[in-house]
């Protein structure tokens, strides 16, 4: 007698999965967001037809590389590895209102405006909504078939008829299967739609674009396995009070990881900024305690930008430790270091630090330019503006050297900058007009830019 099958039940706010219902979630601790799921049947299975294993090293059966479809807007192209790979399933995530509707109805008119036949079809909006915002941004006529439509049954059977070249979901949470029993939404349909709508482009050879709402925490709602079914994964950032937005890949099989685009809202909407570091830079006046230049690298591309700290005296038992565009930990490790290490203390001390122009940065190699402009604003001691930093901090207080130096160097000198702080140790090769000053420890930083310790 084959077995019932076991019941289950789902976190519709992390995926997490339970034997049991509960009023509130083990994992990620929201309260009545379990709810049941059917179960896959364990009945008996017959067996499969045997698979046909290919050598890898075979060099007959190798596939030249897929082929690309350019979009027209440079930055774009750029986090997509080089362009649209067909049969490829795309996922972009971002906080409400940041302008993910508008990058990509922008992209798929420059898409269609080079030949490739483009759906755009819209779950949150009518079709007059979308005409409308096309018409704010100079796109009216552009070739764009429109649909406003959330049962995915229908929009299989449209994109079957239809065959287009890449069409775009906005957005995965308002789609719904007549199969699964849930509201739109929920774990099973999120995964259930994404599945399909990736099944759909792997058969046919569709591009497809799936818009991916967030959570209080950043991170695209609904099941991770919705971010592994996909090719790639960007997340389209920025802070509101900033005219600036980055879309940053995070995982991608056609291309580099890690790789950013960065764009200027305008009126007209996003433009896309080709010189990052110029832009991130540009308000920069005269030198000031607690300003520090940073060379970083996103993906393939050096950027430069500023790291502002702010040391003040602190009225309260706990002084504060406020961060924007840094990890808050790194900061509290940089902290203990300067204490332990270079015996400087932080107590009694509130500490900000924030990363110009909304800019996120995530590299180790911040942490030498983060301990100086947390330096430079307890001394009181300007950095000399022509100076730009780099380098990872271990918790022995030593510096790790860091790699692509030689780039970090060359987009350095291409905006000015005459002078480095490094790591000891590092390999490059020399770049003309940039004097390379090697640190072996924070406590030589400390005592031969700051004179403190």
């Amino acid at each position: 007698m084959a077995k019932a099958p076991v019941q289950s039940f789902t976190c519709t706010a992390c995926g997490a999965s339970f034997p049991k219902w509960a009023g509130r979630c083990d994992a990620c601790g929201a309260w009545n967001s379990i709810i049941e799921e059917a179960a896959l049947s364990a009945g008996p299975r017959a067996l499969g037809a045997k698979g046909r294993m290919i050598p890898l090293s075979d060099l007959a059966t190798q596939e030249a590389p897929p082929p690309r479809s350019l979009s027209g807007i440079g930055e774009f192209d750029r986090v997509l590895g080089g362009g649209l790979v067909p049969a490829s399933a795309i996922l972009v995530g971002g906080d409400p209102g940041i302008g993910k509707s508008t990058l990509l109805l922008q992209a798929t008119a420059a898409f269609a405006a080079r030949g490739l036949k483009c759906l755009y079809i819209s779950g949150e909006e009518a079709s007059a909504q979308v005409r409308m915002r096309a018409a704010r941004l100079g796109l009216a006529e552009a070739p764009v078939a429109l649909g406003a439509e959330t049962s995915l049954r229908d929009i299989l059977t449209t994109l079957d008829a239809e065959r287009p070249g890449l069409v775009v979901i906005d957005s995965i949470q308002t789609m719904w299967l007549d199969t699964v029993e849930a509201a739109p939404g929920s774990v099973a349909q999120v995964r259930a739609a994404a599945h399909e709508l990736v099944t759909f482009a792997k058969r046919r050879g569709v591009a497809v674009i799936l818009v991916g709402h967030v959570t209080k925490e950043g991170q695209i709602a609904g099941p991770r396995v919705v971010e592994h079914m996909v090719d790639t994964v960007l997340y389209f950032e920025g802070e509101r009070g900033h005219q600036f937005r980055i879309l940053r890949a995070v995982k991608n099989r056609f291309g580099p990881a890690d790789e950013i685009g960065v764009f200027e809202m305008t009126g007209g909407g996003l433009s896309e900024v080709t010189n990052p570091s110029a832009l991130f830079l540009s308000d920069r006046g005269q030198p000031s305690p607690g300003s520090a230049v940073f060379a970083g690298i996103e993906g393939t591309r050096p950027v430069l930008t500023e790291i502002q700290a702010l040391v003040a005296p602190s009225t309260l038992g706990t002084p504060r430790r406020t961060v924007v565009g840094l990890d808050s930990g790194r900061l509290s490790m940089i902290l203990a270091v300067l204490e332990s290490r270079c015996a400087i203390p932080f107590a009694g001390l509130d500490v900000f630090l924030n990363v110009a122009g909304g800019m996120r940065v995530t590299e180790p190699a911040a942490d030498l330019a983060v301990a100086a402009a947390l330096l430079s604003a307890r001394e009181d001691v300007a950095i000399p503006a022509e100076t730009v930093i780099f380098g990872e901090i271990s918790l022995s207080g030593a510096l790790r050297p860091v790699s692509q130096t030689e780039n970090r160097l060359k987009e350095a000198s291409k905006l000015g900058f005459s002078q480095a702080v490094a790591p000891a140790r590092s390999k490059f090769a020399p770049v003309e007009g940039v004097n390379m000053r090697e640190m072996p420890d924070l406590t030589a930083v400390v005592g031969q830019m700051f004179g403190a310790g």
